[in-house]
């Protein structure tokens, strides 16, 4: 295999890659393994990689160990040791391991055991560990855009505001209590909607520069659809572009019935969003830290908010019949 350094991301997606050795990271907190044991998730990976000629190194992480593993996945892909790097997770999971790929010619592969798994729905890859084991051991790519707020590398999105109030809520009642995420996530809907946190946050990018006060920014790498059928989901991941989402209402009540439209597929954008489509952004705010969500989890980050599209910066594997 070809040193990863030295090769350039294609402007086209790639057909395929042979892949015949792999080390693949486990997350060992990841959602899956509440309803299934590790080993038997090791034993469907290794016999579903194995069927089609391809070893694997399958290592189990703590999530706080993951990136540095895949630090070391990266220098073994870079000697010509494996061909791909395989992470087990969820979107948190993924983020870590990509953010070490980015800019890289090294391909990821995604076993999807996460609670939500939105990265590898919204790319087609199939959920069941055997299934995702044969289409990473088909080796056809995607090269995709990566996104990054001060830094820090997001493959979804990232938002400001009433989400990650609520998902530090959510963490501190889950903790207390052993709830699972979504229950724990009711009751912190509600107590958001009774403080409802309202920022004043100022965007600025090219030629362009608006003050907002929103209880919601929320950023997409690329575009998420808003209609009923294609809600939260994107069709397209190589455009280059950020989209960001600025939530309108301006007090508890109006925003609750905005979710309820939300649900059922009756959002009104022009009532209830304001949608900018920028390659790079500036967020500011009044306060020198915010809390901010990325792929679901958050981060304590200074203020300005640098947000930036990294267009085309990693490669996935993903199943045939998802190439364009």
């Amino acid at each position: 295999m070809a040193d990863a350094s030295t090769l350039e991301l294609a402007s086209e997606p790639l057909a395929s890659v042979a892949v015949r050795r792999v080390v693949a990271l486990m997350n060992a907190g990841a959602g899956a393994f509440s309803q299934a044991l590790a080993e038997d998730v090791r034993t469907g990976l290794a016999a579903g990689l194995a069927q089609h000629g391809v070893t694997a190194e399958i290592k189990f992480v703590e999530g706080d160990g993951l990136h540095d593993a895949a630090e070391r996945a990266l220098a073994q892909a870079k000697r010509g040791e494996i061909d791909a790097v395989v992470v087990g997770g969820g979107d948190g999971s993924i983020r870590t391991v990509a953010s070490v790929l980015a800019g890289t010619s090294v391909p990821l592969g995604v076993l999807p055991l996460g609670t939500l798994n939105h990265f590898a729905k919204d790319l087609g890859i199939p959920l069941p560990v055997e299934e995702a084991a044969a289409a990473i051991a088909a080796g056809h790519l995607r090269i995709v855009d990566l996104a990054e707020v001060n830094g820090e590398i997001f493959i979804n999105n990232s938002s400001i505001g009433i989400y990650p109030y609520m998902v530090i809520d959510r963490e501190r009642r889950r903790a207390n209590h052993k709830l699972a995420k979504w229950i724990a996530m009711v009751p912190a809907f509600f107590r958001m909607l009774r403080h409802f946190p309202r920022r004043r946050l100022r965007i600025s990018a090219e030629g362009f520069a608006r003050p907002y006060r929103t209880p919601c920014l929320f950023v997409g790498n690329n575009e998420y659809g808003m209609e009923l059928f294609t809600f939260g989901r994107r069709q397209r991941f190589d455009t280059g572009e950020l989209w960001f989402y600025v939530v309108k209402p301006r007090d508890p009540l109006e925003f609750f019935w905005m979710v309820c439209r939300l649900c059922f597929g009756q959002l009104d954008q022009a009532r209830d969003l304001e949608t900018l489509q920028l390659r790079e952004a500036e967020i500011s705010a009044k306060t020198s830290r915010l809390p901010v969500a990325l792929d679901g989890e958050v981060k304590i980050m200074h203020t300005p908010l640098h947000y930036r599209s990294r267009p085309r910066a990693l490669r996935v594997i993903v199943p045939e019949a998802r190439q364009d």
